[in-house]
C-alpha cells in the first residue's frame, strides 16, 4: 500500500461514519436535554427575585373630614395622577373651584381588593362636603386612594424589577416592541435566519453595526441565561436555547418574560429591569397608564439604555422615539394625524422619586427593626412581600424641611454651630408614626437620634407629675394652691439640692394649672415630693416609659433620659384622652400573591381616666395660650393646640411635644457632645414644631367633654370652689362629684378651711 493510500482518510471516514453520526446525535441530544433542563428550571419556576415593596399609608377621605384642596392635590401629585381638563381614564383627575373628579386606580389592600372607580368630591370650608361614586351615581361616606410606593428593599443581586402580566401591558407597547425589535416574532421558531442574513448584509454595507438580527427570544435567552461574551460558541448556544424555549412555551409566555426581563437603565448601582419598573422609574406611574409617546420612548431605549437615557440625553431619546413612532405609522398602527401630533410632543420624564434610594432613612430604620421582629427571615427581601407602613409622605418631607431649615436659621440667629435635631410625628388616635427625622442631614442613614439618642427630658416630665396629682381628685384639682417657696432637699453624694424657678423668683403659692402652664420648677418639686417618687414612677411606666427610673428628687425636674420616640409615646397617651396605643410603623404585610401575613392588632389600653386626661389636655392647651409655648397662639391665632416645652440643666437639651386635633409632634435640639446650646424649649425645639405646622394645615384641637366633668369656680387664694359670678374667682373644668355640695359665697372673706401643709412640714412635724 502506497503512502498516499495510507494517508487518505476517506476509507476510515466511510467505515466509521454511522458510528460517528450516532455519537454526535447522542451528544447533541444530551446537550439539548441539558439545555432544556436549565431553561425549565428557571423559566418554569421562580424566574426572578423580587424586592420587598414598602408602601406609605393610604389617604382616606370621609365626609366632614377636615382637609384642604391643596392637601388632596399634594397626595394625587405624589401618586402620579395626571391633572387634566376632563378626566376619563384611570390615574387622571380634574379640579376646579374645590371640586374634584378622580379616576382612582385599582389596588389590593390588606383587607381586600379595591377596583377602579370614578369619584366626585367637593371640599367646602376646609371639610369634605360630598363624595359621589360616579359609576353608580350614589353618595358614599368615604373612599381611599391607593398608597404611595415609598421604596423597595433590594436583594444582593443588584437587579430590580416590578413584575407585570401580559394582560397589564398596553397592546400599543407590544405592537411597538414587535415592530422595532422582531417583526417576525409571531411567525419564527426562536431564531430568524433571514433576519440574521439581512442584518449581516446591512452591517457589511454600512461598514459598521447598524442592525441586529437577534429575535426577542434570543435577547431573552442572552439576558436570562448567558453573558455578553461575543463568541461563536455563545451565539450557537443562544440559538439552541431560543429554539427550545420557542418549542416549550407559547409566544405569550415568551413575550411576558421578555417584558419583565429586558434591561432599561441604571438606578445608581442597581439595574432597572422590565417595563413595569421602568414605567415608574421614568414616568412615576403604572405601565397601563402610559400614553403612546411614553411607551414608544421606553421601546426606543432598548437599543441602548445608557445611550438613550432620557434624563441625560433628551435629544437622542427624542430622535429615537420619533423613529419608533414612524415605524408604527408605516406599519399602519397609528394614523398620520396622530403621528404628526406626537412628533412635536416633548419628553416629560418624572423625577424618579419613587425609586430614589436612601429616602427617609430614620423612618425606614424603624420599619426595618419592626420587620426583623415580625418576620425574622433573611429571605424576606427576595420574596416580593408588600409592607404597608404608616408613613405620611407629605408630612415626612415637611418634617425634613422643618428640621434642616429650622436648625440653619437658629444657628445663624444665635451664632451657634454643630446643632443636631430629631423629630417624631405620630397620629394620636392610632399610634401610627407619620414621619421621623433622626439627623439634620435628613438623608443620612447613620445614628438615628429619633430612636437612639436618650437625653434628659427636663420639664417634659412635668405633665406626668401633675397627672399623678389630678388622679387624686379629692386632694387636687386645677385650682389647688401649690407652694412656691425656697426648699432644700438631699441630693446624691450627701449634697443639698435647692431647686430654682427659671426666673429665680418665688411666688409663695400658685394654682396648680398655673404652675404647669408657666413650667415653674419649685411648685413642681413640692408637688412631686408630696405625691411621692414611687407614685410618679408608676405613672411614667403606665404612660409607656420602659427605661429604668432612679427615684431621687431631681426626677421631678426631668432627670430621666429618654429618646424622642419614647417621649412621644408618653405624650400620645395623654393626647389620646388617656388611651395608649403602641407607636408603630408597620400596619400589615402581604405576600407577593396578596395573602395577608401580618396585621398590627395591639389593643388600645385605657391608662388614664378620661376626665383626668381632659383636665391635663386643658392645662397643656393653656401652655400654648399664656405659658411657655405661647408662641403657638401668636403663630396660629385661630388654631387651638396643646403642648409642653422642655429645657435641661445648662441648656443642653431643648424639647417640645405638641399636638393639634390629629397629630402629635416631639422635637429635640442639642449637640452630640452634650454641650450647652443656650436654647430653651421655647427658643429651640418649639420653633421646629411651628415650622412644621406652618408647612401643614393644622387642625384645631377638639376634645370631647366627658360625663362627670363640668365648669366650676374657684377662689384663687384658697383653691376652694365658690359660687358663680364672684369677681375674683377662676373658672376651670373640674370633676364635679368630688367638690363640696355647697360652694363658698362670694363675700366669704375668711373661709374656714383646713390649712394644707407642705410635705416636709408633715414629714418633720413643723
Amino acid at each position: 500500500m502506497s503512502i498516499a493510500q495510507k494517508l487518505n482518510p476517506l476509507p476510515w471516514f466511510r467505515k466509521y461514519f454511522w458510528k460517528m453520526l450516532l455519537v454526535c446525535i447522542v451528544a447533541m441530544s444530551a446537550y439539548m436535554v441539558y439545555l432544556d433542563a436549565v431553561i425549565a428550571h428557571q423559566f418554569s419556576g421562580n424566574k426572578w427575585q423580587v424586592p420587598a415593596q414598602i408602601y406609605a399609608r393610604p389617604l382616606v377621605l370621609s365626609l366632614k373630614e377636615e382637609i384642604t384642596s391643596k392637601e388632596i392635590i399634594e397626595e394625587l401629585t405624589l401618586l402620579g395622577y395626571r391633572r387634566v381638563a376632563n378626566a376619563s381614564r384611570t390615574g387622571e383627575y380634574q379640579y376646579r373651584n374645590n371640586h374634584f373628579e378622580v379616576y382612582r386606580r385599582a389596588f389590593h389592600f390588606p383587607d381586600g381588593f379595591q377596583g377602579e372607580t370614578a369619584l366626585s368630591l367637593t371640599v367646602k370650608s376646609g371639610r369634605v362636603a360630598s363624595i359621589v361614586n360616579l359609576n353608580s351615581g350614589k353618595q358614599i361616606s368615604s373612599f381611599r386612594l391607593e398608597p404611595w410606593l415609598v421604596t423597595r428593599l433590594l436583594s444582593d443581586g443588584k437587579e430590580d424589577r416590578m413584575l407585570v402580566s401580559l394582560g397589564q401591558v398596553p397592546k400599543e407597547l407590544v405592537e411597538a416592541l414587535v415592530l422595532v425589535e422582531d417583526k417576525d416574532f409571531y411567525e419564527h421558531h426562536g431564531i430568524a435566519p433571514l433576519s440574521i442574513l439581512r442584518a449581516l448584509i446591512a452591517n457589511i454595507s454600512a461598514g459598521r453595526a447598524v442592525q441586529g438580527g437577534s429575535t426577542l427570544t434570543q435577547q431573552l435567552v442572552k439576558n436570562m441565561y448567558l453573558t455578553n461574551e461575543k463568541s461563536i460558541t455563545r451565539k450557537i448556544k443562544e440559538a439552541f436555547m431560543s429554539i427550545l424555549i420557542d418549542a416549550r412555551y407559547s409566544k405569550d409566555q415568551i413575550m411576558e418574560a421578555y417584558l419583565n426581563e429586558v434591561f432599561l437603565g441604571q438606578n445608581g448601582n442597581t439595574g432597572v429591569h422590565g417595563f413595569g419598573l421602568a414605567s415608574y422609574f421614568y414616568f412615576d406611574r403604572p405601565l397601563n397608564e402610559l400614553n403612546l409617546e411614553e411607551m414608544t420612548t421606553l421601546v426606543g431605549m432598548i437599543k441602548g439604555p445608557s445611550y438613550y437615557n432620557p434624563r441625560r440625553h433628551p435629544e437622542r431619546v427624542l430622535e429615537r422615539r420619533n423613529l419608533v413612532l414612524r415605524l408604527l405609522f408605516e406599519g399602519g398602527k397609528i394614523n398620520k394625524t396622530t403621528f404628526e401630533k406626537l412628533l412635536d410632543k416633548p419628553i416629560q420624564v418624572a423625577t424618579g422619586a419613587t425609586l430614589v434610594k436612601g429616602k427617609h432613612p430614620a423612618f425606614m430604620d424603624k420599619v426595618g427593626r419592626e420587620l426583623h421582629t415580625i418576620l425574622d427571615n433573611p429571605n424576606i427581601r427576595d420574596s416580593g412581600v408588600k409592607l404597608f407602613t404608616t408613613l405620611d409622605s407629605n408630612a415626612q418631607r415637611k418634617a425634613e424641611s422643618a428640621v434642616s431649615g429650622g436648625l440653619t436659621s437658629i444657628e445663624k440667629q444665635r451664632k451657634l454651630e454643630n446643632l443636631q435635631a430629631a423629630m417624631v410625628v405620630t397620629d394620636i388616635d392610632s399610634g401610627e408614626i407619620r414621619a421621623m427625622v433622626g439627623d439634620r442631614k435628613t438623608r443620612f442613614s447613620g445614628f438615628n437620634r429619633a430612636l437612639d439618642a436618650k437625653r434628659s427630658i427636663g420639664s417634659l416630665i412635668k405633665p406626668a407629675i401633675y397627672l399623678t396629682a389630678l388622679e387624686r381628685p379629692e386632694e387636687y384639682n386645677l385650682a389647688t394652691p401649690l407652694f412656691d417657696d425656697p426648699i432644700q432637699l438631699p441630693s446624691e453624694g450627701g449634697e443639698t439640692w435647692e431647686p430654682q424657678n427659671a426666673d429665680k423668683k418665688f411666688r409663695g403659692q400658685v394654682p396648680l394649672y398655673t404652675a404647669l402652664t408657666q413650667s415653674l420648677n419649685v411648685p413642681t418639686v413640692s408637688l412631686g415630693m408630696e405625691l411621692g417618687l414611687d407614685s410618679i414612677t408608676q405613672t411614667l411606666k403606665r404612660l409607656g416609659v420602659t427605661e429604668p427610673i432612679t427615684q431621687y428628687p431631681a426626677l421631678t425636674l426631668g432627670a430621666l433620659d429618654l429618646s424622642p420616640i419614647q417621649v412621644n409615646q408618653l405624650y400620645q397617651t395623654i393626647a389620646n384622652n388617656g388611651v395608649q396605643i403602641p407607636l408603630h410603623t408597620v400596619n400589615a404585610i402581604m405576600s407577593s400573591d396578596n395573602q395577608l401575613m401580618y396585621s398590627f392588632d395591639a389593643p388600645a389600653k385605657p391608662i388614664v381616666d378620661e376626665k383626668v386626661a381632659y383636665l391635663m389636655n386643658y392645662a397643656l392647651h393653656k401652655v400654648t395660650l399664656e405659658g411657655t409655648a405661647k408662641q403657638v397662639r401668636r403663630r396660629f391665632p385661630s388654631i387651638n393646640m396643646a403642648g409642653k416645652t422642655g429645657t435641661t440643666d445648662d441648656y443642653r437639651d431643648s424639647w417640645f411635644s405638641g399636638y393639634d386635633k390629629n397629630i402629635l409632634v416631639t422635637s429635640w435640639i442639642g449637640t452630640d457632645d452634650n454641650k450647652s446650646t443656650g436654647l430653651t424649649g421655647a427658643s429651640g425645639a418649639l420653633r421646629l414644631f411651628l415650622d412644621f405646622q406652618a408647612l401643614q394645615a393644622p387642625k384645631s384641637l377638639v376634645r370631647r367633654f366627658p360625663k362627670g366633668l363640668g365648669i366650676a369656680h374657684f377662689n384663687p387664694q384658697t383653691g376652694r370652689s365658690t359660687q358663680a359670678g364672684c369677681q375674683t374667682s377662676m373658672s376651670l373644668p373640674a370633676i364635679l362629684e368630688v367638690l363640696p355640695k355647697r360652694a363658698d359665697k362670694c363675700d366669704t372673706k375668711n373661709p374656714k378651711i383646713q390649712e394644707r401643709k407642705s410635705f416636709w412640714e408633715r414629714l418633720f412635724g413643723n
